[in-house]
């Protein structure tokens, strides 16, 4: 079953467990039913390749492989560096807006 995720596309994320501690990066893509995302430049995983048409050369790449959402955290936008838990906030408009927890600064 999954539940519903604070991390969306395209936020500043820092990995907080794993072989990748402490790296940063943006969410590329986020998958809700496996509570997975792919940051850009973490968990790299190499990929052997046969020659093709489309690849004539082949060989071993480097790709993103997907990370389990409880292994980021969010990055404080007021306190680059420092992970951050996410809450909501009701705005004056009657718009509800993620915020850092650390901080109090709106995420959106």
């Amino acid at each position: 079953m999954a539940s519903k995720m604070k991390i969306k596309k395209n936020d500043n994320v820092i990995v907080i467990t794993g072989k990748d501690k402490g790296k940063t990066g943006v969410v590329k893509a986020v998958f809700p039913k496996e509570n997975r995302v792919l940051v850009v430049g973490v968990n790299m995983a190499t990929h052997h390749t046969k020659p093709s048409q489309a690849d004539p050369q082949g060989g071993r790449k480097q790709i993103e492989a997907s990370i389990h959402a409880s292994n980021v955290a969010h990055v404080d936008p007021k306190d680059s560096k420092k992970p951050t838990r996410v809450g909501y906030k009701t705005v004056d408009n009657g718009r509800k807006v993620r915020v850092a927890r650390r901080s109090g600064e709106v995420i959106d």
